[in-house]
């Protein structure tokens, strides 16, 4: 079994806050300063500690987002006091401080290497909700000032949904087991295979599973988690070799050939992780034996990315409506759930599933009204709150689903 790596790897511990007015507004904020309570004291401890590196980043309420490199510090503004101390959380204006408003939420994460994640998010988003499951902190609704350690009873294993919230803030994860995943991607050498041949080998390479009779949630996000981990090793070594050339062009550096490469490495990330969930589901339905058209094109050159029975019964307008069914597949949703909308007009109640965890109930009332069910491998169900799990379908579900649809 492959080691997944726990949160207490990577941070000691974290503070979330709701912010007020004064807490953010230039003519009002003390230099944009939070009072340090006794909470905030068992992360920092007693010492000042000035000018700690932080990643600050702007998320919204779909996730667009920025970041900005800046710092923050811990100190004891009565230091010389013989009897009183007033700790402080000093962090300066940069891009990302300059956005906040009355009611955003202050997510501070302290890594263990000493430095700081400073994320800023509205209130009731969908990335607060990913952080407050992450680090264990759910059922603080008010947010006043919430402190917490990273360890022991609130430690975590990194599992898929949480590999996900982490890539999110941009955090490299260190690799494991690094001899079995080479072993298998060397014959790739330095190159990236397709997609198709990539999934293929991520199934392969676990022939104790069975996606014919294992359970279909968990066949998934076995291949899902095999598959990220051969591609981020593969990645690597790529990336490393380009960046031991360098990016140099006749003597001087190559700016916008580095900005090139950067670029391809994080639109190949993407369009990976969405095709890798259709081929892995795809082969489940095909060892499944459930008649499907994949990216068939339907009204106005629409192509959802899965119909059932196939491409030829919706087309056949005598064909039953009440026996079609359309699945979008997303491995990340934001805000592009509503694309799905318009790809099968045969289909008034569509399904789509996707990987994103603890998706804002403010966006799953909203797919609720527009007649969209979401559909989620049962091992991200917990990152949803009580409500929302009633609501939601597994992939077995599903597959039950489309199965019975045709009896």
């Amino acid at each position: 079994m492959i080691r997944k790596g726990m949160l207490s790897d990577y941070f000691e511990g974290v503070a979330v806050k709701k912010l007020s007015a004064v807490e953010t507004s230039p003519a009002t904020s003390n230099q944009h300063e939070l009072n340090g309570t006794a909470a905030l004291r068992k992360i920092f401890g007693e010492d000042d500690r000035k000018h700690l590196p932080a990643r600050f980043i702007w998320l919204g309420a779909d996730q667009e987002g920025m970041a900005s490199e800046s710092s923050i510090s811990w100190y004891d503004a009565r230091r010389k006091h013989p009897a009183r101390t007033e700790y402080r959380l000093y962090y300066p204006t940069n891009e990302v401080t300059g956005m906040m408003a009355a009611d955003d939420i202050f997510f501070l994460a302290m890594k263990r290497d000493g430095a700081a994640v400073v994320v800023i998010t509205p209130s009731n988003s969908t990335i607060l909700n990913q952080l407050l499951w992450l680090f264990g902190l759910e059922k603080q609704p008010d947010l006043e000032f919430v402190t917490q350690s990273v360890g022991g009873n609130t430690d975590a294993e990194l599992d898929f949904a949480a590999r996900y919230i982490l890539n999110e803030l941009g955090i490299e994860l260190e690799e494991t087991a690094t001899d079995e995943l080479d072993a298998l991607i060397e014959p790739f050498g330095t190159s990236f295979p397709t997609t198709r041949i990539f999934s293929s080998l991520a199934q392969g390479s676990l022939p104790e599973i069975s996606p014919a009779s294992d359970n279909a949630d968990k066949v998934l996000m076995a291949w899902l988690d095999r598959e990220e981990m051969l591609f981020r090793r593969l990645e690597r070594r790529i990336v490393s070799e380009q960046l031991a050339a360098g990016f140099m062009q006749q003597g001087e550096a190559d700016v916008d050939g580095f900005i090139r490469f950067s670029l391809s490495v994080q639109n190949r990330r993407k369009s990976r992780a969405g095709q890798s969930l259709e081929h892995h589901l795809e082969k489940i339905f095909l060892e499944r034996g459930i008649l499907h058209s994949r990216g068939a094109e339907t009204e106005n050159r629409h192509k959802p990315d899965f119909l059932f029975p196939s491409i030829e019964a919706y087309n056949d307008t005598k064909f039953p409506a009440s026996e079609l069914c359309m699945l979008g597949a997303k491995s990340t949703l934001k805000d592009r759930w509503r694309q799905v909308l318009t790809e099968a007009n045969r289909i008034p109640n569509k399904h789509l599933l996707t990987l994103e965890p603890a998706i804002s109930e403010q966006q799953t009332s909203q797919m609720q009204q527009a007649s969209l069910q979401l559909v989620v491998p049962d091992r991200i169900h917990t990152t949803f709150n009580h409500a929302q799990q009633g609501w939601l379908l597994n992939v077995e579900q599903f597959l039950d689903m489309v199965t019975k649809q045709r009896h």
